[in-house]
């Protein structure tokens, strides 16, 4: 029976690696994760959990150490959120290398430099190509149901790779919501029991993890990485059906909001979300047909899944927080290859916003979709890539 709380997304986090009782926990503060991995530090410390922490003396030990117990055969997990991801940056390409199901939960904050410690994507986003399967969450039930599913998704037996569970700074993981809870055991009835595979502490059968592999396997293996990648969209949507039973909750690989016939569309990430479907709503009561495209499997990138939930649309806005200098942000580069191949394609636009936690607002939903309406009727794209929300 699910029980009815008020929380933040980082208690929320917290309690859901508690129900799962890993075995190991990498753990290393940074704003705006501090409070979840203190949480969770807690329910060690009061023999709420089994799990064995390990404090260490960066983020990059963090997963050093997480590497070292999920190779050696436990159920291992930790948090991190923008420099700390960053500073693990060649580790995360060794546990996904390795095939090491770890989850570590992203708080997404702003990089430095200069230093900011609010909500945007360019932790997450700068990891994108580290071989992690991202899952993205646009308030605190979605970032407690997501952690749990990850472990089901991790951990198949079929893919083995580690799992980022992508929440916003401060705009969710330190505000109170409404949410569900599942119990204990239903939680623990879901993931079920860590299965090794091929851990180091087997003496009986020896080997080793991350050998040299020169010229003559490299370019095989790093292939064979990518054909693992290609089978964890089936298993998301299958770990998603058996939660739905379990919850009442559906998830997908997206989630679209009125798009089903909609003549023009906005792409957007995690909390901005919530805030752009109201706006939606009041386009439609003008007799404008606007619509919604929230990815919530960002790697690997359901390309063709997003391609035909978009091709009838005239005219999409992709949204990032997260810019690349000199390019196109990352989400819109995902959208614009996900269109290519269609023969009649939505003419498209990019927006960068809320860069370093400057607030999305209605009135910016309200821009794009004017915007997006006239380039539906005209036509054409006067900007293709812009900035909104700044001062100029």
């Amino acid at each position: 029976m699910a029980k009815v709380v008020a929380v933040t997304g980082n208690e929320a986090c917290a309690n859901a690696l508690r129900q799962v009782n890993p075995d190991v926990c990498g753990i290393y503060p940074i704003t705006p994760q501090t409070d979840m991995m203190q949480r969770f530090a807690s329910y060690i410390a009061d023999g709420k959990v089994d799990t064995e922490s390990i404090l260490v003396e960066s983020e990059h030990s963090s997963m050093s150490a997480c590497i070292g117990a999920a190779a050696a055969g436990g159920r291992v997990v930790t948090a991190t959120s923008s420099q700390g991801l960053a500073l693990m940056w060649e580790m995360l390409h060794i546990a996904s290398g390795d095939r090491l199901p770890i989850i570590m939960p992203v708080v997404n904050r702003a990089l430095s430099a200069p230093l900011n410690i609010h909500g945007d994507h360019s932790d997450a986003m700068g990891a994108r190509d580290t071989g992690w399967i991202q899952l993205w969450s646009e308030n605190g039930q979605e970032a407690y149901d997501n952690t749990i599913q990850a472990f089901r998704i991790g951990e198949h037996m079929e893919i083995r790779l580690p799992v980022m569970v992508c929440l916003d700074g401060f705009i969710i993981s330190h505000s109170i919501e409404r949410m569900e809870y599942l119990e204990d055991q239903e939680v623990r009835d879901f993931v079920g029991p860590f299965k090794n595979f091929l851990p180091l502490l087997d003496l009986d059968k020896p080997k080793s993890y991350g050998p040299l592999i020169l010229t003559d396997l490299y370019h095989e293996y790093k292939r064979a990485q990518h054909e693992v990648m290609t089978k964890v969209k089936d298993v998301v949507l299958d770990v998603a059906k058996d939660f739905e039973k379990l919850s009442g909750r559906k998830y997908g690989i997206f989630e679209t909001y009125r798009l089903e016939d909609a003549d023009i569309a906005i792409v957007i990430l995690n909390s901005a979300a919530g805030t752009t479907k109201d706006v939606i709503d009041e386009f439609r009561d003008k007799g404008i047909k606007a619509g919604l495209l929230k990815p919530r499997l960002f790697r690997p990138f359901p390309f063709e899944e997003v391609a035909e939930a978009l091709k009838h649309v005239k005219a999409v806005c992709v949204m990032d927080r997260a810019d690349s200098f000199g390019g196109y942000g990352p989400l819109f580069m995902e959208v614009a290859s996900a269109l290519y191949p269609l023969e009649r394609k939505p003419l498209l636009l990019n927006k960068v916003y809320g860069l370093g936690g400057r607030d999305y607002l209605p009135s910016h939903a309200a821009q794009v979709l004017t915007e997006l309406h006239d380039i539906s009727r005209s036509g054409k794209v006067n900007v293709l890539k812009e900035y909104i929300g700044v001062r100029e």
